[in-house]
Parts: structure tokens; C-alpha cells; sequence
């Protein structure tokens, strides 16, 4: 088993160091969950709600955005530039130090 070191500035301004593991096909969303972050999550993971929008504050390489999750964050509110569903963003090894803000809540 293999775990990394996450940080997560939650919607509160606090921030929480978490590990991750790699070895569970988790994605960043069922990582917040586990961990009782605020995250909804209310469509399951499918890039259909944006409740789980977050910030990447770090330079890690996360591929680029699918059609599906650009789709989405063209509707959702409080979008930046570095905004991503933490539903598409699978946990790997090259995520080590990984550094995310969860966006507000949608008003």
C-alpha cells in the first residue's frame, strides 16, 4: 500500500494534511469524503454537479480538463482558472504534495 500526502485548505480556511492512497482507485472527491471534508459529491462522481469543485494551489500535472468537466465548470459558479472536479482528478503516486482549496459552496 502506497500513500501520499495531500493538503486541503477546506472551506473554513483550515487546513488538513491527509494521506491518500494509491492503491484503491480513489479519485480526490472520495478522498474529501472519507476524510469528512465538506464535499457533496451529489452526482456520484460523474462530472454532473460540480459540488466537489476545488482550486489546485500546487504544479502538479493533472492532464487536461475532459469535455464532460469543462462542460460542467462552464455552469458552475465561483469557477477560476485553476478550478477542477475533484471527482476527475484520480489519486496517483505523481500527486505526492499535492495542494488544493475547496471552491464555496454554490449559492
Amino acid at each position: 500500500m502506497s500513500d501520499i500526502s495531500i493538503s486541503i485548505i477546506d472551506r473554513e480556511g483550515e487546513t488538513h494534511q491527509i494521506d491518500a492512497p494509491t492503491d484503491m482507485a480513489m479519485n480526490l472527491m472520495e478522498v474529501c469524503k472519507a476524510y469528512e471534508l465538506p464535499v457533496e459529491g451529489t452526482c456520484g462522481g460523474m462530472a454532473l454537479c460540480a459540488s466537489c469543485q476545488c482550486y489546485i494551489l500546487s504544479d502538479h500535472d493533472l492532464g487536461e480538463r475532459s469535455d464532460d468537466e469543462e462542460a460542467m465548470l462552464a455552469e458552475a459558479f465561483n469557477v477560476r482558472e485553476t478550478s477542477r472536479l475533484g471527482c476527475q482528478i484520480p489519486i496517483t503516486e505523481n500527486l505526492e504534495g499535492l495542494q488544493v482549496e475547496l471552491a464555496p459552496e454554490e449559492d
